[in-house]
């Protein structure tokens, strides 16, 4: 895996939150709009933004996956997947315990005994 390999996939990994955050300001945003479900559906900003931003995410997984084997391609997931419980917690106050501090850390153990060897 190249560094310019690396980046991509660690940009992918840093979407993947922004994706959940935005669809949880879609969240958000719904249970203040009135009307019908497709009225609020079609006229939640955020709800719009977030199927924006998975298009483009996918086009860009897409790239990656033309330059990458999935399964290491996949494993940049786990740490993308690890930062949405953080950004809940910073942006929407969600509570978080010791245990997703030990959860993570072993996510991230886990991606580094997958990542061993795969530098350049």
């Amino acid at each position: 895996m190249t560094p310019k390999d690396m980046l991509l996939c660690a940009g992918f990994s840093l979407a993947l939150p922004i994706g959940q955050t935005l669809f949880k300001f879609a969240a958000v945003n719904n249970a203040q709009l009135t009307g019908p479900l497709i009225v609020r559906l079609a006229t939640n900003a955020p709800l719009i933004g977030a199927f924006a931003w998975y298009g483009l995410t996918a086009l860009f997984w897409f790239y990656i996956l033309t330059r990458v084997p999935l399964s290491l391609a996949y494993a940049f997931s786990i740490v993308g997947s690890g930062l949405v419980p953080l950004v809940a917690w910073l942006v929407f106050k969600e509570p978080l315990d010791w245990r997703f501090a030990l959860g993570y850390l072993l996510m991230l153990t886990g991606f580094a005994v997958i990542m061993q060897g795969q530098r350049g």
